[in-house]
């Protein structure tokens, strides 16, 4: 009998209004015209510790950036273990993975007000914790952002300000230094027409999907 072969592990990353959605949706109907298996996923998970994430962003529940983090590992290795619908059972089968956000945006977001080396150590540290084959930030200014948030949201969450974008899009470049050597992360400039960032995501996802 031949072994299932794994999926692949890709995370789509970006500040607010960067586009992961749009591109995520592209990305998976493509692997789906190839032939491929997929599943869509993101964080906060549809647990109960993600309920309480999304109050909080939301603005509804106060919780400072070390709760933050520490809530968001924990969901985060369930994320991963659970039996039923976690990344690794899914990887098992055979389905490549897309996340909308993981431990890079713990790194960014709540790293800009928490300890950024606490942050990245209880996640990397952790053997619950997947490591991904394939990181992608999609790249824009924060006054882009800004405009497609304005767009597209009827209400801010707590991050959405150009002030802390532009500090989290910055933190983003400082994580992505730190794991240069041990993490494949590509950068995409997501300011240009979404085919023209479609067909680099999807060029960059036929480069992995066979190694």
């Amino acid at each position: 009998m031949n072994k299932i072969k794994r999926g692949k592990f890709i995370v789509f990353e970006g500040i607010d209004g960067s586009g992961k959605g749009t591109q995520i949706d592209l990305l998976v109907k493509e692997i789906k015209r190839q032939g491929g298996n997929v599943v869509q996923t993101a964080e906060p998970t549809n647990t109960s510790t993600g309920g309480m994430l999304r109050d909080a962003l939301g603005g509804f529940v106060r919780r400072d950036a070390y709760e933050l983090s520490a809530m968001f590992l924990t969901d985060r290795i369930f994320h991963n273990v659970n039996p039923i619908n976690g990344i690794m059972q899914y990887l098992e089968q055979g389905l490549d993975v897309i996340c909308d956000r993981y431990y890079y945006s713990s790194f960014a977001y709540q790293g800009t007000d928490a300890d950024l080396e606490w942050v990245m150590r209880m996640n990397l540290d952790c053997k619950e914790i997947l490591r991904p084959d394939l990181c992608i930030f999609l790249d824009i200014d924060t006054d882009t952002g800004d405009k497609r948030i304005a767009d597209n949201r009827q209400q801010r969450e707590i991050y959405e300000n150009k002030e802390k974008q532009q500090a989290i899009r910055n933190r983003f470049f400082d994580v992505f230094r730190l794991l240069e050597d041990t993490e494949n992360i590509k950068i995409v400039d997501a300011s240009r027409t979404i085919p023209e960032v479609s067909a680099d995501i999807i060029k960059i996802y036929n480069e992995i999907k066979e190694k």
